[in-house]
């Protein structure tokens, strides 16, 4: 049986410009003009404790929770899937692969996203923060989502745009897939040695049967 794992935020839904946006919001609210678009695509990926740890320490829980009002109050808005991802998510669907979401991201948020795309029953179940105690690059969520699949590893991919998915993979030991549509670029990417660089949702048809 096959099966793929997928990040969720950048790379099936569009939530770069919602990310983007919700950290400018509640950054200029706290940090007046000490931080533009481009120094916030370097948060995308990590869960959001992880990066307000790093830009105020002592602020996290209060951080956090203005970053999910502002971002829950515009997500429908600002977010929509890439190009190809459903189709795609229907053919693979129809192959009898089996698919699940393992996200930084809560169950909840998860949940919300597929149900703005109308993907929600391609996916078993989805692994969000609330599930784990460790968070990507840390292999626990991607051996839980394994583990509920109960597949063997050789027949998995871990999909995703951030190196925290292919490094979660690679410790989980196995196959990744990097995305070239990540809003941080191929090349960086390409750092950090994916079996697979997807140019289009598409080419995962193709994957599919190498495994």
């Amino acid at each position: 049986m096959k099966a793929l794992l997928f990040d969720f935020d950048g790379t099936l839904l569009d939530t770069n410009e919602l990310i983007i946006e919700t950290f400018m919001h509640v950054l200029e609210e706290r940090f007046p003009g000490q931080y533009s678009s481009k120094d916030c695509i370097k948060f995308i990926g990590p869960s959001l404790k992880e990066t307000f740890e790093q830009i105020t320490p002592n602020e996290v829980d209060e951080m956090i929770e203005k970053y999910r009002q502002w971002n829950e109050a515009h997500h429908d808005e600002l977010a929509t899937e890439f190009e190809g991802v459903l189709p795609t998510l229907e053919r693979l669907n129809e192959l009898g692969i089996r698919m699940a979401i393992v996200s930084t991201k809560r169950r909840e948020t998860i949940e919300r996203g597929l149900d703005l795309m109308g993907a929600k029953s391609f996916f078993e179940f989805w692994i969000g923060t609330d599930d784990v105690q460790h968070v990507k690059p840390h292999p626990e969520p991607v051996l839980l989502a394994i583990d509920k699949l109960g597949v063997e590893k050789e027949h998995v991919i871990m999909i995703g745009d951030n190196y925290h998915d292919i490094q979660a993979g690679k410790n989980a030991g196995v196959k990744t897939a990097g995305v070239a549509w990540s809003l941080k670029g191929e090349a960086f990417l390409k750092q950090f040695n994916p079996d697979y660089m997807l140019s289009h949702m598409s080419d995962l048809l193709t994957v599919v049967k190498e495994l």
